[in-house]
């Protein structure tokens, strides 16, 4: 009621930005669960760091974070601000421009729940630990999810979101190039799948932005070909691979692949249970005036 048109401003926003920048939905649904899995959702990674403090955002694995995400809530923020000053968190504008970017590249509508605090702390040395990494076992990956409170299936749904978006060359490089010392290249790969990514990626010591998209049939709409790459052995990262391999997740994976409206009502369940992760409220936060900064220096 205090910020009525809230949605349709985000979505305004939102819209604009992957119509002039496609891979913005991928980046933002990233965004939003990087920040979820440390410390809740609470826009701690929008936060810069300063003189005081290393923030969130220059932990390694956030370093990749894509520029146009943050540029979205940016935008978004500025907006509502202009509509409707201080009400509106960046955790809750942050948790509202990923749903919008998933409906918007043809993924299911979830309800969003509003009233999110954000943050009074943001520190790189939080980060470590707490995320899945392209190179771990499917195995350390479960344990991962269940610590944050989420089922395998949960976990193989969620997933899902690899159908956007994608990956450096280095985070696989290693696959189709030295995959150990009698095999170069990881036989689980389909062998034509494979000789593309070594030629898309031969170069990519020198040029470090080489990339590939994680679903290369339909890299910017959200559907179940992900997980129909998987059984094809077009899975990019270890861990996307892992995901048919393991005897724990592959059933998940088998069911997504046939049928889409189990992936996307899954999807939806999960998306929504993340959303309201480590939520904060009360003067356990605050509404960010700029969301890359506290409102006081000394928070």
């Amino acid at each position: 009621q205090s910020c009525p048109n809230l949605d349709n401003i985000i979505r305004d926003v939102v819209t604009t930005k992957q119509i002039s920048n496609p891979t913005t939905a991928a980046g933002t649904l990233r965004l939003f669960f990087h920040d979820c899995m440390i410390g809740g959702c609470d826009a701690s990674v929008l936060i810069s760091s300063n003189s005081f403090n290393k923030a969130e955002r220059d932990a390694d694995i956030n370093l990749s974070l894509p520029g146009d995400a943050f540029d979205v809530i940016v935008r978004a923020k500025t907006a509502v601000e202009l509509s409707c000053p201080g009400i509106v968190s960046c955790a809750d504008i942050l948790a509202l421009a990923t749903r919008n970017a998933i409906t918007m590249v043809g993924g299911p509508f979830y309800t969003v729940n509003l009233g999110r605090k954000d943050s009074l702390v943001s520190t790189q040395s939080s980060v470590e630990g707490h995320m899945p990494l392209a190179n771990m076992t499917m195995d350390e990956i479960i344990k991962k999810f269940e610590s944050k409170n989420f089922t395998v299936q949960e976990l193989v749904a969620l997933t899902g979101a690899h159908t956007l978006g994608f990956a450096h060359c280095k985070e696989f490089a290693y696959r189709l190039f030295r995959y150990s010392k009698t095999v170069p290249t990881d036989p689980a790969y389909n062998p034509k799948y494979a000789e593309a990514l070594k030629k898309l990626c031969h170069n990519y010591e020198k040029d470090p932005a080489m990339s590939a998209f994680n679903d290369v049939m339909t890299p910017s709409k959200f559907d179940n070909l992900y997980y129909q790459n998987l059984e094809k052995g077009m899975g990019l990262l270890e861990s996307d691979n892992a995901l048919f391999q393991n005897p724990k997740t592959r059933p998940f994976v088998q069911l997504y692949a046939k049928n889409q409206i189990a992936f996307f009502n899954d999807f939806a369940r999960a998306i929504e249970k993340l959303s309201l992760n480590g939520v904060k409220t009360g003067n356990q936060g605050e509404v960010r005036r700029k969301c890359d900064a506290f409102n006081s220096i000394n928070t």
